[in-house]
Parts: C-alpha cells; structure tokens; sequence
C-alpha cells in the first residue's frame, strides 16, 4: 500500500471532526470580513488618489469612501450568511417585506413627523414666543390667521384670536404651517388697524 495514494489519508481524531461544522464556516466568514477589509483599503487608496489627481472636493471624496465602504460591507455580510446556510431567496423576502413596511409606515407618519420636527425648529429658531401676537399671512391679498399664542405643543401652535363681534376662538395651527407661510408678529398687542 502506498502512503503517499490520495486513498491513504490519515483518520482526523474524533474532537476535530465533531467541530468542523463550525470551523469551516467561522474561517470562511473570516476570510471573506478580511477580503472585504482589503478591497475597502485598496478602493480608497484608488479614490484618494483620483480626488488628488483631478482636484475633487473632500466631500465627494468622504461620501463616495462611505457608499463603497457600505456596499463591501453589506455584500460581506450577505457572502457571511450565505455561507452559514441562510437562503438568498429567503433574506431577499424579509428584506423588501420589512422595507415595504417601513416605507408605509414613514409616510403615514410624515405630517407628524414634519410637524414635530418643526416644533423643535420654532423652540430653537424662536420665531415667534409664548404670548406674542402673531399673523399667518397667505399672500398679500387677504388677511391671514391671527391671534395671541397661548399653547405651543409637539404638533400644533394655539392661538387666542378676538373676532371683530366681541367673541372669542381658538385656532390650532399645525407647526409645519409656520414654515410654509411669513409670520407677521407683535411682541405686545397689535396695531388697532391689523
């Protein structure tokens, strides 16, 4: 018999074989993070060097070095699962389902999440304050909404507004409002002829 024969290999001890299954996988998933680390490194080499060369802003730069980076990195990612048995088809369905989900989850969601982001812009921006009086004004034309700010909450802006016939309402404005028309304001009360 001949040692050296592709027949005659020697018997693995029975530990090795018992961990193999994981072995396998693990470096192979370490061989691909450490093939992604050295594509990353020599595509921002090759991108410095450009930006250099033709005298491209460092913003390009910065974000086309991120959108490479995030793009070896995800298809390392999706190689690494692959090899650890998941199915492409199957990663695939969840994907576009729970993106499905979040994009009609974002726009039910939008007025409101304009409305209190525009609420932090009016706390910061301080375009107008607590009981001042303002007008919301639509165009030169007519007259816009008005009154004296008594409430500003996540998603509106209240106004106490005084009608000519003595009687008095509140208004509530959606925050997003103030950002899409000119406010006219009065620290004090307004002119008589406003």
């Amino acid at each position: 018999m001949n040692v050296f024969s592709p027949s005659a290999t020697l018997p693995a001890p029975v530990w090795v074989r018992d961990w193999m299954d994981l072995i396998v996988p693990l470096g192979e998933a370490a061989l691909i993070l450490v093939a992604a680390w050295v594509l990353r490194a020599l595509l921002r080499r090759i991108l410095n060097r450009l930006c250099g060369r033709y005298e491209l802003p460092p913003e390009l730069a910065i974000g086309a070095r991120r959108v490479l980076g995030t793009l070896i990195y995800m298809a390392a990612a999706l190689l690494i699962l692959e090899r650890l048995g998941v199915s492409g088809a199957v990663l695939w369905t969840a994907l576009t389902g729970f993106t499905a989900v979040a994009a009609v989850a974002f726009f039910a969601a939008w007025s409101v999440l304009s409305n209190i982001f525009c609420t932090f812009l009016i706390l910061t921006a301080r375009p107008f304050r607590l009981h001042d009086h303002i007008e919301l004004i639509e165009n030169g034309e007519k007259p816009g909404l008005k009154g004296r700010v008594i409430d500003i909450n996540l998603i509106y802006t209240t106004l106490h507004e005084k009608r000519d016939d003595g009687s008095d309402t509140t208004l509530q404005i959606p925050n997003s409002q103030f950002f899409q028309r000119t406010i006219r304001r009065w620290r004090g009360d307004p002119a008589p002829d406003a």
